[in-house]
Formats: C-alpha cells, sequence, structure tokens
C-alpha cells in the first residue's frame, strides 16, 4: 500500500472515532416534539406523567393520556395547567414518600 492509500485510511479511521463520540439528536431523544398544547379538558385526562430532564433528554415533559383511547399529549411544560399537573404530581409523590 502506498502512503496516499495509508494517508486515507488514517484519515477515515480518525473521523470514525471522532464521530462516534457526538450525540446522535441535540436535544436529546425526548419523547415530546415541538413546544406542546397548552391546556387540555381536565374531564379528559386519565392519567398524567412528569419526565423530568436526564441524559437523554435535558427539559421536563408534561405527557397526558386521554380517556377513550384518544392517545396521548404532550403539555407545554411552560403552561399554566402544566405547572399545576407538576405541582399536583409533586404534592403526591412527596406524600407517598413521607409516609413510607
Amino acid at each position: 500500500m502506498n502512503v496516499k492509500g495509508m494517508a486515507i485510511l488514517l484519515a477515515v479511521i480518525v473521523c470514525a472515532t471522532i464521530t462516534e463520540g457526538f450525540p446522535m439528536f441535540k436535544g436529546g431523544r425526548c419523547l415530546c416534539i415541538g413546544p406542546g398544547v397548552k391546556a387540555v379538558k381536565f374531564t379528559d385526562i386519565e392519567k398524567a406523567s412528569v419526565i423530568y430532564p436526564s441524559n437523554s433528554c435535558n427539559k421536563i415533559e408534561v405527557i397526558i393520556t386521554l380517556k377513550a383511547h384518544k392517545g396521548q399529549r404532550c403539555l407545554n411544560p411552560r403552561s399554566k395547567q402544566a405547572s399545576f399537573i407538576i405541582k399536583q404530581v409533586e404534592r403526591k409523590n412527596f406524600l407517598k414518600y413521607r409516609n413510607k
């Protein structure tokens, strides 16, 4: 193998090892894409989940499961309703762990 071929091979190997460490998605693997809706009717909510920032997603996510198998919606975490839900979930978790 000539010098030119060795240089190209070395460049390919170096590029492959450098790009190995780059994250695939800049924002992480978040479940909610986009800002989310501002509000959902309280009567339509079956379950609410709050997912806090982690290594895979750097933002807080509020996911609402709707009744009657209508699917899930992502709430904008800065909306009034999402703030209320986050406080309720934190309060419920605090009471749950305090009573153990």
